[in-house]
């Protein structure tokens, strides 16, 4: 599976990592789509695959080339990196426009799925019984879990370590989102949110040579919070690859009708108008409404006039999703005809 790659297909695979990580923060998006539409799905899975006995030993016995070269670690730190990155940079960007442009937000990805689910199944000629029946399924399951209500926060280190196994599923599962799951579960905030920033602020402090974060206890509680999440995510990460490896060696046809059925069900996650939506405030709280049940909210009650535009501009950036990836689509197939 390993691939020689050109310093721009480098390049590219950081961007790649990029989007999977943005994607990954937000609630109702699924860097696995990333994933799937970029054309690097399957080497993900099966590079992850690769993270196996054989490979501890490489590296416990010092083989570090060996073991870099079979789990095909050039494609797998680049897109790491990618996400690394993202979520210091990209995923920020995104909680900004979050706050302030929310609607707008929320139709570019509704968009983007749309045209993952075109991008997905354009291709795909193998609907039959079972494949029809594999898509129904996928689509319940993905209607369902967006009428779930959320739970309240657990810091519980076990219950963390689980989160991290389930939450990461959103990477590996297109259609699935690990950030959504972890609203459900009630600790998004303390996970993506919290954690992250008490990383991103001890980092910081240690560039300019401040120890200071040692006496803080409430930082190096969430700290070693974000380490056991981290563990719980890599564990998940390693175990659910192998068994999407397994399952897409045997039933690919029926995994796609599912992943199709799955995508399109979790539509109602990132409906623009809807009102159980995901918001965060100044503070980093989750605003959030589910089932209709009322949560704080600082909506403005604008005029109807502008309504009407705000919405006339929130179906521009739900073609404007679109067209990226029909756009992804163009590049795609342009660039296999140059190779």
């Amino acid at each position: 599976m390993n691939k020689t790659r050109s310093l721009v297909d480098k390049f590219f695979l950081v961007v790649k990592g990029l989007c999977m990580g943005a994607a990954n923060k937000v609630p109702g998006v699924s860097g696995g789509i990333v994933a799937f539409v970029g054309g690097f799905y399957e080497e993900f899975i099966y590079s992850l695959q690769k993270i196996n006995g054989k490979a501890f030993k490489l590296l416990f016995s010092g083989r570090f080339n060996s073991f870099y070269r079979y789990i095909n670690g050039g494609f797998l730190s680049l897109l790491i990196f990618g996400m690394l990155v993202s979520y210091f940079s990209v995923s920020k960007v995104l909680d900004y426009f979050l706050e302030r442009n929310e609607l707008f937000v929320w139709a570019a990805f509704f968009g983007m799925i749309l045209g993952s689910i075109y991008y997905i199944s354009k291709d795909f000629n193998h609907w039959n019984k079972r494949t029809i029946t594999a898509g129904i399924i996928g689509l319940i399951v993905g209607v369902s879990i967006s009428f779930l209500s959320p739970a309240k926060e657990n810091d519980n280190l076990l219950f963390i370590f689980l989160c991290g196994i389930i939450s990461v599923s959103g990477m590996t599962l297109p259609g699935l989102s690990g950030s959504f799951i972890l609203i459900l579960l009630g600790n998004y905030v303390l996970l993506l949110v919290d954690s992250v920033n008490a990383l991103y602020d001890t980092g910081a402090e240690l560039l300019r040579g401040d120890f200071s974060f040692v006496k803080n206890e409430e930082r190096l509680n969430t700290l070693k919070i974000l380490a056991v999440f981290t563990s719980g995510s890599a564990v998940g990460l390693v175990s659910l690859s192998h068994l999407l490896s397994y399952v897409l060696k045997r039933y690919k046809h029926i995994t796609t009708a599912v992943i199709i059925g799955f995508i399109s069900g979790s539509l109602g996650v990132v409906w623009p108008w809807k009102k159980t939506i995901y918001k965060l405030d100044i503070s980093g709280e989750v605003l959030f409404a589910s089932n209709g049940k009322a949560v704080v909210s600082n909506y403005k009650r604008y005029l109807p006039d502008f309504e009407i535009l705000e919405t006339w501009w929130a179906l521009f950036f739900v073609v404007l999703g679109i067209a990226v990836l029909l756009g992804l689509d163009w590049y795609g197939k342009k660039r296999n005809a140059t190779i």
